[in-house]
């Protein structure tokens, strides 16, 4: 190897020594202390892209630090391989999806590796091999038997084109998030996992995670479970043997609801309308209505929007006629898909009122106001009931405690608390998923496939339909089956598993990924988890990980498991743009990884990722940046190359005698171990990679300076080693290559990627001297080294004397002096 930086030749010979010597493999049998670092596991789609580059490049450095600091690491890899991507390959190249997905996967691998990455990749898992969905399938049958799964008939968004179920997240303004055709609703038996019977115990643990998980996700996770604590109140419907249910938490506004909304899905609405004289309009309307988006449909910039259906209800606590609407801005998976409207005491039922000529009735009067019915904004806050019967004059915080027992006692309604949260719909009419393990018996209902019969396999002969419908339902080999309990004749259930159900739970597997007779060890998943830092974008906010959270109680309550949370601590780091978007093929400004690796090295590219911007923040693309990252490798390579044959290795942080020291050494050994005090406060207690990496910058900095004004002196070589050996270990984690290589070549016998964390030495931060800048009225005019001891009484005379500091007092009336010891002084001055 010659003595210019060769990244590639470099990086070649590191990845190979690594994999030889197998240094990232680990056991749980071992007395460190583990520390699980993980990044969400990729899709394998063909090609990497620079978020991919960007996520595994954090994780890959919280990993190679944590091991530097004496932890057991545990940094696994794997394939979240299901999904319609696939089958559309599969469609278009008419292939089956399985051959599609291992050969991406194998392209996939070939670029992780070719970054550096510290996986131990025996521990590697694609959630398409049977091997992995034999054990969700067993799950299934566990949660069946717990009653944490049923099967019932729901409207789901039925995508004509994908030809499968798209959850309501999955809908953007009406149309597929796919392939943007018009979503369809369609009633159809959905098997579901019983989420909500954990909804309490998924809000409650969110405060464990406050210290470990951002706010915002914390915030979004809440919104999502949505408590409240209400009544259920029920009103007649005039004419029909029917009442409508609705859930509140303003039953103290109950006398004045003067119509009611329902949500287009509601079970109700097609009843009430059959006999309407203008049934095709509305049924138009609740066409328009369903095909919106759920965001859309909630948001506070949306026209309220709604159909008089013809039929009235009654209010049960004055039995006054309201009419029944239905209306754009209700849900019918919030509540109970009805709301009492109470335009009064409510903006959106006082829009809507005002739109429609609907009456407004008052029923809380605030004390500094009176408020009357031909108001422009509705009041919410508390008051004095009035138009409120035998109640009137009554605080309204007691009344809601006075008509709550009012109406349990008449059986009007009771009180209860209400989720936002809806059981976890996980059937999916496609081919390329996990097989739902259960089969139909005209005699005995639906069966659960045996466990001696697990898994349940995807058929390899399958050939994938042109127009992307699933192959099962008319697969014979597939199909057709025995019923396990009478023998009689069955057929396999056609469905497949949400592709969240795989990500559920992938964590686990990663502590024991080669078992073939159990999910994974107890013992192994005991010790590994919970996972310690997660990592990946703020788009998984929701549904991933409250599923996984999900699957971790319920497999704890089934003994696997003997944790309650699947990840203490959470970063989600920020997208990589480019001309200020997304990177996407569509708008032309995607950078290829493979591209930069080949011109700059991994490396570069990773040291850009992580310089560029803080982790959790948006990193914006720059070409001339990544030419920087490249140009201070070099620099750096040159710098040793140069220095070589007089460098030791001495270690970073190396115990000199201060006293035998020149200034010069004393100062390149101060500045040495500051930088380490700040580098490991920003990558170990902040992951601020970003400024560590600018800290190691300074430090190398230095050395250049430093390495002429030391001349001949006598320390030179161990002052200058020490330094070195400091800056490699630091950057090692983030540009691991060309650090053992510079490590390795500075003569030590040990591998740099299992060295020690640097630690400072108090004593080598005290200086003889230091720069204290003047500032006259806090604008710099000034700077002077005086001793590191100096009281405040001679820096203020010292800085009044200052030379260029005087230009700018004389004249003028000093006020006051402001002294920070060691840093600044500040003079301010007023002008006569």
């Amino acid at each position: 190897m010659n003595n210019r930086y060769n990244p590639l030749e470099i990086e070649a010979k590191w990845q190979k020594q690594w994999e030889r010597s197998q240094n990232f493999l680990v056991t749980h049998r071992d007395h460190r202390p583990k520390y699980y670092v993980l990044e969400m596991f990729p899709y394998p789609s063909g090609r990497i892209h620079m978020g991919h580059v960007r996520n595994y490049s954090i994780g890959d450095v919280v990993a190679r630090l944590k091991r530097m600091q004496g932890f057991n690491v545990i940094h696994p890899m794997g394939w979240d391989a299901f999904g319609l991507p696939a089958e559309n390959a599969a469609i278009k190249n008419r292939t089956h999806p399985a051959k599609w997905t291992y050969e991406n996967i194998s392209y996939m691998k070939a670029e992780l590796r070719k970054l550096g990455y510290s996986y131990d990749w025996t521990r590697e898992l694609a959630t398409c091999h049977p091997g992995y969905y034999k054990w969700e399938q067993l799950f299934f049958l566990r949660f069946m038997e717990k009653g944490l799964v049923y099967r019932k008939k729901a409207p789901v968004n039925w995508c004509p084109e994908c030809l499968t179920v798209l959850a309501n997240e999955q809908v953007e303004a009406g149309v597929c998030w796919r392939c943007d055709s018009v979503v369809e609703k369609k009633e159809l038996a959905q098997w579901f996992l019983r989420i909500t019977s954990y909804a309490e115990e998924l809000l409650e643990c969110l405060d464990s995670l406050s210290h470990g998980w951002p706010e915002r996700v914390i915030a979004m996770q809440k919104n999502w479970i949505g408590k409240s604590t209400g009544m259920e109140i029920d009103f007649q419907v005039e004419g029909l043997n029917r009442k409508i249910r609705v859930f509140t938490t303003r039953h103290d506004t109950l006398f004045g609801a003067t119509f009611m909304s329902l949500a287009p899905e509601h079970e109700l609405v097609q009843e009430l309308i059959k006999d309407s004289p203008d049934r095709e309009g509305i049924i138009g309307f609740i066409d328009n209505v369903t095909r919106m988006d759920r965001i859309s449909r909630t948001s506070e910039n949306l026209e309220k929007e709604g159909c008089f259906t013809g039929k009235y209800c009654l209010n049960p606590v004055n039995g006054e006629r309201m009419p029944i609407f239905i209306a754009n801005f209700v849900l019918v998976e919030y509540g109970t898909g009805a709301v009492m409207a109470v335009p009064a005491h409510d903006q959106r039922d006082l829009e809507f009122a005002r739109k429609y000529d609907l009456p407004v009735k008052v029923v809380v009067q605030p004390e500094d106001i009176s408020l009357q019915a031909d108001m422009e904004t509705a009041y919410s806050g508390a008051g004095t009931m009035v138009n409120s019967g035998q109640f009137d004059g009554m605080f309204s915080e007691n009344f809601k405690e006075a008509i709550a027992d009012y109406l349990e006692h008449e059986g009007l309604g009771k009180r209860t608390v209400n989720f936002r949260l809806r059981d976890w719909n996980i059937s999916r009419q496609r081919f390329w998923g996990a097989p739902i393990p259960i089969i139909y018996c005209e005699k005995c209902g639906p069966v659960p496939v045996p466990e001696k019969d697990l898994p349940v396999i995807l058929p390899q002969d399958a050939r994938m339909p042109e127009d992307g419908r699933s192959p099962l339902p008319e697969l014979e080999s597939f199909l057709n089956v025995s019923c396990p309990v009478c023998g009689g004749v069955g057929r396999r259930e056609t469905d497949t598993m949400d592709t969240f159900v795989e990500s559920s739970w992938y964590f686990a597997r990663f502590t024991d990924a080669r078992n073939d007779n159990q999910p994974f060890d107890k013992e192994a998943a005991r010790y590994w988890l919970p996972v310690d830092q997660y990592i990946g974008g703020i788009e998984h906010a929701i549904l991933h990980l409250l599923y996984s959270r999900f699957f971790v109680k319920a497999l704890r309550d089934l003994g696997y498991l003997d944790i309650d949370e699947p990840f203490s601590n959470l970063l989600t780091q920020g997208m990589v743009l480019k001309d200020g978007a997304k990177m996407s093929k569509s708008k032309g400004n995607v950078v290829d990884p493979d591209e930069m690796i080949n011109k700059f090295g991994a490396d570069t590219v990773r040291l850009f990722c992580l310089f560029a911007s803080p982790p959790e923040k948006d990193l914006e693309w720059s070409d001339s940046a990544i030419e920087g990252a490249f140009r201070f490798l070099n620099r750096l390579w040159r710098l040793v190359m140069e220095l070589l044959p007089e460098l030791r290795p001495t270690g970073p942080c190396a115990v000199l005698d201060q006293d035998f020291l020149s200034e010069g050494e004393k100062s390149l050994r101060t500045k040495e171990h500051e930088s380490i005090q700040k580098i490991t406060r920003d990558m170990i207690d902040k992951f601020q990679f970003n400024t560590a990496i600018a800290g190691a910058m300074e430090l190398v900095n230095a050395i250049y300076q430093s390495k002429d004004e030391l001349g001949d002196s006598p320390n030179r070589c161990e002052v200058l080693s020490s330094a070195i050996s400091s800056v490699l270990t630091v950057l090692s984690p983030i540009t691991p290559h060309v650090c053992e290589e510079l490590w390795t070549r500075l003569g030590y016998d040990y591998p740099l990627s299992q060295s020690s964390w640097p630690r400072h030495d108090d004593r080598a931060l005290l200086r003889d001297e230091v720069l204290v800048v003047i500032q006259v009225n806090g604008r710099l005019r000034s700077k002077m080294s005086v001793p590191a001891d100096i009281s405040r009484e001679e820096l203020r005379r010292l800085a009044l004397n200052d030379e260029k500091t005087l230009k700018h007092i004389q004249g003028g009336d000093i006020i006051k002096t402001v002294i920070i010891p060691q840093k600044l002084v500040n003079i301010v001055v007023k002008n006569r």
